[in-house]
């Protein structure tokens, strides 16, 4: 069985160590605990690895966050992956500094990388592990604030939380979405 399991986030210098590439994060942190190398491809770049029986497909887009739609969807394609298997891992404002919440489906919540992703593979049912990059920013500063670097202090606990959306994801393709939801929703 494969798995299709995405980060978001913006390529380039300037996005590495923002709060908006945590999904990019994620999939880094999987593919070193695999010693699985990244490789430039179509869209974006790709590494895979094998565990507990299950070959695991990373994907970091090539095409910008607002894009992320045409690189998920093509390698869903390319893969034959159905889209029960697909896991985005994406930042998110509305939750808490840290907090993780895994869904089977469910709203775009003004992410323009999951609108792009829900238009481009027909509806937004695909599992999305939201990462939460808190919201300490005034009116209007949005923008600003997704794509600043983390504080000191959010970057001291970043492994640990980058080593729990590596176990969701893990999970989510070994014991199934249900069992992983109940494990690490908390």
């Amino acid at each position: 069985m494969k798995y299709l399991i995405v980060g978001l986030g913006n390529i380039g210098a300037r996005y590495e160590n923002t709060r908006h590439n945590i999904g990019f994060d994620a999939v880094d942190r999987l593919a070193r605990e695999f010693e699985a190398e990244w490789k430039t491809d179509s869209l974006g770049d790709v590494s895979s690895f094998r565990h507990k029986g299950r070959t695991f497909v990373l994907l970091k887009p090539s095409t910008y966050m607002n894009r992320s739609g045409k690189a998920v969807r093509y390698w869903l394609q390319k893969e034959k992956i159905s889209k029960n298997h697909l896991l985005v891992i994406v930042d998110d404002l509305n939750l808490d500094f840290g907090k993780l919440r895994l869904r089977g489906k469910g709203s775009d919540g003004g992410h323009n990388g999951l609108k792009d992703i829900d238009q481009m593979t027909g509806g937004n049912d695909y599992a999305r592990l939201r990462i939460g990059i808190g919201s300490e920013f005034g009116r209007g500063q949005q923008v600003d604030y997704v794509l600043s670097e983390w504080s000191d202090e959010e970057a001291g606990q970043l492994p640990e939380i980058l080593e729990k959306a590596a176990e969701t994801a893990k999970a989510f393709a070994t014991i199934g979405l249900q069992h992983a939801m109940s494990q690490f929703n908390g």
